[in-house]
């Protein structure tokens, strides 16, 4: 089962209702129970309890694999809305993984890493799993949420606790520890002196969350870009190749060894710098992205390499700056075209963000491609929900 700040999330019945679904049955299902929480049943003659398992266990030798077998496969819907089967190799995965925890990431072997995030999501099998893994690094492992799990001070305890060196989260998460604990009297608790930098990836880092949480977490906060098409990142400053620990104001980084990264108009062109155009990635691709789709060839040629041959098309929309710093600013259908000028939403909520007393803003197109309208939705800070409530 997982946990959940209100409720206890039952995986076997998950499991259950999806194999009864299934044509090819899997033979054994080897269920671990949380015995300090929940127990769940176990079907006969499928289910076998961890504990047992291990227990009765022989050892088996490694079986070697050549470099192209595929690792894994991790679905993703981007901008089409239908699951992609993203396949990833073995070889060139683990070797740019482990290349990347000390170049990108500057972490040694007697260093502790935090990535806070989803072993379902590309992070979580990048850089909670398999880079620490092949690294042979520390890696702390965090099931709950930044805030009510029991309380916002949670990732500064763990720093403290496990003395972790670097993190890597989302700027959500940060959001919700700035809106939840906005003066830190939780996290002030604690001591996170240990961290030496905070990444962050996975969308857009507004400069007020940035400015906060490098106050709050007493490390700099670095944004870098990737897919989980990429599998690892494809601009960042390289912290372990003596890059500073700085970044311009919204960029990404520059890109790192491997990724020649374009920025170029409708026609292929490529763009000016400061000029809004579509990412791009000169081919080939380095080793450990993505290699295909999983049965599905043709969709990958089609959706990734078609529009800009030559070129992977990353889907993502930005810009340079005339030192080569990326400026990633939304995805391409984010876009707004007024009278022929494209205007980024993350600009605008970004312009709303400014304000001390806004916490979240979401931009976004309504209507149809032809006819497209903006509406802003716009989550005030609790101090002025109060204010207001007063007022009334």
């Amino acid at each position: 089962c997982g946990l959940e700040p209100n409720k206890i999330i039952k995986y076997k019945t998950i499991l259950d209702e999806a194999l009864a679904s299934c044509v090819e049955k899997p033979r054994k299902c080897i269920i671990f129970q949380r015995r300090n929480v929940e127990v769940c049943d176990l079907v006969a003659d499928l289910d076998i309890d961890w504990e047992d398992a291990l227990y009765n266990a022989d050892p088996h030798p490694c079986v070697p694999v050549e470099s192209n077998h595929p690792l894994y496969i991790l679905y993703t819907s981007g901008t089409t809305g239908q699951p992609k089967g993203v396949v990833r190799t073995t070889g060139g995965h683990l070797a740019a993984l482990t290349w990347t925890m000390k170049t990108v990431y500057n972490m040694s072997d007697d260093d502790v890493w935090w990535t806070a995030s989803d072993m379902g999501w590309v992070v979580g099998h990048s850089y909670m799993c398999y880079g620490p893994l092949c690294s042979g690094i520390t890696s702390v492992m965090y099931e709950g949420k930044p805030d009510r799990t029991p309380h916002p001070g949670q990732y500064f305890r763990i720093i403290q606790e496990h003395k972790v060196n670097a993190m890597f989260t989302a700027p959500t998460a940060l959001r919700v520890i700035k809106r939840a604990d906005p003066l830190l009297k939780i996290g002030r608790q604690y001591s996170p002196k240990s961290l030496r930098v905070l990444f962050v990836a996975g969308e857009h880092c507004d400069q007020e969350t940035k400015l906060w949480a490098t106050k709050a977490f007493g490390a700099p906060v670095l944004n870098h870009w990737w897919q989980t098409e990429t599998g690892y990142p494809v601009t960042a400053m390289c912290v372990g190749l003596g890059l500073p620990l700085t970044l311009p104001k919204y960029s990404t980084g520059l890109p790192i060894p491997g990724y020649d990264v374009r920025v170029v108009r409708e026609d292929g062109v490529e763009c000016e710098p400061g000029e809004l155009g579509h990412i791009t990635i000169k081919l080939p691709l380095p080793p450990g992205t993505l290699t295909t789709l999983y049965k599905d060839t043709q969709r990958f040629l089609e959706i990734y390499f078609k529009r800009y041959p030559g070129f992977y098309d990353t889907k993502d929309v930005g810009y340079k700056d005339e030192y080569g710093y990326l400026y990633v600013t939304d995805r391409d259908d984010d876009v707004i075209n007024v009278a022929g000028h494209r205007l980024s939403t993350i600009a605008l909520e970004d312009i709303v963000f400014s304000h001390p007393e806004v916490t979240d803003a979401v931009v976004r197109c309504a209507g149809g491609h032809k006819r497209r309208r903006s509406s802003l939705l716009v989550r005030h800070a609790p101090r002025l929900q109060k204010e207001r409530r007063r007022g009334q």
